[in-house]
């Protein structure tokens, strides 16, 4: 018997995504659940495909900003419900981002996802994160 939760509604998947995987639980699991299995996500000029590659692409960012968490802001689908857009907030410590000094401090950066849906899971990402703002702060602070 197939226990795998669906959800129809593809603003509601995008929420579930950031809730489990980049809520307080970091649920890795939920993306084999919520992915499928040839999802790709590109960010920084960099594509990571499947679902297992971007688990271990989400593990090392965790590693580098503990504690992260990600809040959607606002999320709007188009009218076939094949796209959907997020703008968020992550906050989280500092532990190594961007091959600075992991110093435990706060870091905040804003982010818009969008996604494609495909049989009921996310299929596509792609990201643009302040992460350019973020690096100079963190550099800037520390010197």
């Amino acid at each position: 018997m197939n226990t795998t939760r669906r959800i129809a509604d593809p603003v509601q998947l995008s929420l579930s995504f950031l809730e489990r995987v980049w809520g307080p639980s970091h649920d890795l699991d939920a993306i084999d659940e919520l992915m499928t299995e040839d999802y790709t996500i590109t960010t920084g000029g960099i594509s990571i495909t499947g679902r297992n590659e971007f688990k271990e692409w989400v593990r090392s960012f965790q590693q580098k900003l503990t504690d992260a968490i990600t809040v959607s802001q606002e999320t709007i689908r188009n009218e076939s419900g094949d796209r959907v857009i997020s703008r968020w907030i992550c906050t989280g410590k500092n532990n190594g981002i961007f091959g600075l000094l992991a110093d435990g401090r706060e870091v905040t950066f804003t982010g818009i996802a969008i996604w494609s849906v495909r049989d009921n899971r996310l299929a596509a990402c792609w990201v643009e994160r302040s992460a350019l703002e973020l690096y100079q702060k963190l550099k800037h602070e520390h010197s």
